[in-house]
């Protein structure tokens, strides 16, 4: 007798509040309302202003000259509009989109097959494109510059190259670890801009404009405080809104207020400040267990049972740009807004007799 096994059924991932609200980066089940509020034009795009006038001036002077837009570069922190402008940039110009991303690109022959497909002024968006391998991103330096592709038939003394004719397009390539580009790779685009973290009143609009698609009934002041609390991160700030949402729905009338939003934003542990519980760890750890610091960022990351590119990608970021946090010689050190944050007396820093840089004064153990 044959018994029959059951298949192995795989556990159902688990989100907890901080990797539900706060990382920046694109969830799968979101994908859907993500496309739904991305803006289709540049006058619906919020903020970056000054990246989105010259853009303007860019594209409309390549209509003019019926001539493909210049290679384009997008840097900054995820969630902030990178993808979304590519989007626009194509729409703009009227041509079509081809979006990929760097990892998913491992041999020469796949870059050629994309680049070959392309038609005339199309815009190929690669994602992350520090990830390219240098042989792929070698058969992009004839294509950027000569719209060709170089092809080595054979190997040995019988080796030949081949040179295969690209139509003129467009190549906008975005990464968030911008240090990590090639120079070669980084000086071939034409265009390069450095997309920034959103204000307050950025981040209220762009609330209150998801709002509107979504037909979630919010008040002024309960978009304001998801703005406060969303790290200056327009996708954030959308993510918040749909769990709000959620607790608004079943909580109360439906309507988002300003108390509402801020009992729901403390039952996903999220602070006024932005802070999640992993932040605050992370404060707490580097204070209470380090003296402050100095640290190594592995040390950190043993201490908390995080990856230590976790730290530096996620959290870091944030309290790094909101003072917070001090990236030493040494290691990671807490600022006194840290100290205050967790409401402690800011220490006394005296120079250490070996070096002028500032240590804790640490009282006798006895």
């Amino acid at each position: 007798m044959v018994r029959k096994t059951r298949p192995k059924q795989e556990d159902a991932p688990r989100e907890d509040a901080r990797n539900l609200n706060l990382t920046p980066r694109l969830q799968t089940a979101e994908g859907g309302d993500e496309a739904q509020l991305r803006p289709a034009t540049l006058a619906e795009f919020i903020g970056q202003k000054q990246i989105k006038e010259n853009l303007q001036v860019y594209i409309e002077a390549a209509k003019q000259r019926k001539d493909s837009l210049d290679h384009v570069f997008f840097s900054g922190p995820p969630g902030l509009g990178k993808t979304t402008l590519s989007y626009i940039i194509s729409r703009e110009l009227g041509v079509h989109f081809r979006g990929t991303s760097g990892p998913a690109i491992e041999r020469p022959g796949d870059m050629v097959s994309i680049l070959s497909k392309l038609n005339d002024r199309d815009v190929l968006f690669i994602d992350e494109i520090h990830r390219l391998s240098p042989t792929v991103e070698e058969v992009l330096y004839p294509a950027m510059e000569d719209f060709r592709v170089d092809l080595v038939i054979g190997q040995g003394p019988t080796a030949r190259t081949l040179q295969f004719p690209l139509k003129p397009f467009t190549l906008i390539g975005a990464t968030t670890r911008v240090g990590l580009l090639s120079p070669p790779l980084r000086d071939r685009f034409g265009v390069i801009n450095r997309l920034e973290s959103y204000t307050q009143d950025e981040l209220m609009e762009i609330v209150l404009r998801a709002s509107r698609i979504l037909a979630i009934p919010i008040e002024p002041e309960g978009a304001r405080e998801l703005a406060k609390r969303s790290r200056g991160t327009p996708r954030i700030a959308n993510r918040l809104l749909r769990r709000v949402r959620d607790f608004a729905q079943v909580k109360a009338d439906g309507i988002v207020t300003l108390s509402l939003a801020c009992s729901a934003l403390d039952r996903l542990e999220i602070d006024g400040c932005g802070f999640d519980a992993m932040d605050r760890q992370f404060l707490n750890m580097l204070v209470h267990k380090f003296g402050g610091g100095p640290v190594g960022v592995g040390t950190l990351a043993a201490a908390m049972s995080e990856e230590r590119d976790t730290l530096e990608d996620v959290c870091e970021p944030f309290l790094l740009q909101n003072g917070y946090l001090e990236r030493t010689p040494r290691g990671r050190q807490a600022t006194p807004l840290a100290y205050r944050y967790l409401g402690l007396p800011v220490p006394t820093r005296i120079p250490p007799p070996e070096s002028g840089s500032p240590r804790i004064k640490q009282e006798p153990l006895w």
